[in-house]
């Protein structure tokens, strides 16, 4: 079995959340399993934080840093001959030494006596909310500062390293092939979960049985259902498929969307809308650099939409007025961007990073960029029935929005672009995003 530690400097970043807290104990509780019904179980997945300290994909496992005697503590459960029946082979402490990198591994039913002996001359314990819950007895008289943990963990996951880096470029080459495979093998009368299907399947073929999150596989109208999730409807000849999926790769995420025709070729409509598209995210993606507030490139792409629907002579009036007045959102609605990471929404980073939101509206992540972000680059454009045949909208927006030229877009859907681009320190980003999506490129991937 490889060791976790070939690719992750996981002692390093145990010894930098040691350094950020050095004033109490610090004791992260990994995940559980988690019933699905009756005696059946969801796929186990690890808690992000603990994944990212320790590497340890096994449930049920703690964490303990004791920062004044720079000792690092892997607390794994005693397995016994019935699980290992059913279940099969669990790392036991000295195997776990070496693949996790942590000098001393113990099992879980010495960590009370070892909090007992730990605490003494701390006042403060930087501990998760599930840890304080089950060792509430040990741990009292000490201060819990769960936020003050979250808080350094953000701070510290926010850039990545090299290594975390080189993982998620892996997740982000099967889900690449994925998506190509899918390109060209999907057609009319297939079914929107055949698509998710071979999808999945490609990913599993690269040796990522996870996926980041949930497939969204959406035809037709569906594809302005943001996040999609049903998958069953049947397509048809001359609509377009977006699908948005990514595999995770030890725990590290890939985030993709495509939009491409089904019959294999793009209609006159289908062009220009997909256009627009296609220039807003490619001229974020060459604005990205370090120092560049996300806000300022969410705001380029929302004018790049709205002088597009005004050249589709949905929108009318100044491009910059349509932004401030929100009539361009009524056709995007979200975000143009967010971190990715352990987490395919990861965190921004913790509250030094996160700046004031300079829109009315709520957006995810408004931060300057910084070399070692990780961060998705997902304009899109919808017709959402919700939005256009809304009363409020209308009235408030009827000196911009052609509603009537609008409802004749209804049975369209929508068009999402997304890659996955890393900040770097001396130049443009790097795109990790290796699918088609210039027209011609889509048309020919499509194969028909």
């Amino acid at each position: 079995m490889k060791s976790a530690t070939q690719s992750l400097p996981y002692p390093a970043l145990r010894r930098a959340i040691a350094r950020r807290l050095p004033d109490g104990l610090i004791l992260l509780c990994g995940g559980e399993r988690v019933a699905r019904n009756a005696d059946t179980e969801y796929d186990f997945r690890q808690k992000s934080d603990f994944l990212y300290l320790c590497g340890v994909d096994e449930p049920d496992c703690h964490l303990l840093i004791d920062p004044r005697r720079g000792r690092q503590t892997l607390f794994m459960p005693r397995i016994d001959n019935e699980h290992r029946v059913w279940l099969g082979h669990v790392p036991g402490p000295a195997e776990a030494k070496r693949l996790y990198g942590v000098p001393r591994v113990a099992y879980c039913d010495a960590l009370p006596k070892e909090l007992k002996r730990a605490r003494q001359g701390y006042r403060k314990v930087y501990a998760d909310q599930a840890a304080l819950r089950a060792h509430r007895p040990v741990l009292r008289g000490l201060q819990p500062a769960p936020g003050e943990l979250a808080e350094a963990l953000r701070e510290l996951r926010a850039c990545k390293t090299p290594g975390e880096i080189a993982l998620i470029e892996k997740a982000s080459a099967a889900t690449a092939r994925a998506h190509r495979a899918v390109m060209a093998a999907a057609r009319p009368g297939w079914f929107e979960y055949e698509a998710q299907a071979l999808f999945e399947a490609e990913c599993r073929r690269a040796g990522l049985p996870l996926l980041a999150f949930q497939t969204i596989a959406a035809s037709g109208a569906n594809s302005a259902v943001l996040h999609y999730h049903r998958n069953d409807r049947r397509m048809r000849a001359g609509e377009l498929l977006l699908l948005d999926s990514g595999a995770e790769c030890r725990g590290y995420a890939a985030d993709i969307t495509r939009t491409f025709p089904v019959s294999g070729r793009f209609t006159a409509r289908q062009k220009d809308v997909y256009s627009i598209v296609l220039q807003a995210q490619k001229e974020c993606i060459a604005m990205a650099r370090p120092g560049l507030v996300s806000a300022e490139l969410h705001r380029h792409s929302m004018r790049v939409i709205a002088e597009g629907l005004k050249s589709l002579r949905i929108l009318r009036g100044d491009a910059d007025g349509l932004v401030e007045n929100g009539a361009v959102r009524l056709f995007y609605p979200h975000g143009l961007s967010h971190m990715m990471g352990l987490d395919v929404h990861d965190s921004p980073g913790g509250k030094k990073r996160m700046l004031r939101n300079p829109f009315k509206f709520m957006l995810r992540f408004v931060a300057k960029l910084e070399p070692g972000f990780v961060v998705t680059v997902e304009p899109g454009l919808y017709f959402i029935p919700a939005l256009i045949n809304d009363p409020r909208n209308r009235r408030k927006h009827r000196a911009s929005v052609d509603f009537r030229r609008a409802e004749g877009f209804l049975d369209f859907g929508g068009v999402r672009i997304e890659d996955d681009i890393v900040i770097t320190a001396g130049g443009p980003a790097r795109d990790l995003t290796d699918v088609p999506k210039e027209i011609r490129d889509v048309e020919a991937a499509c194969g028909r």
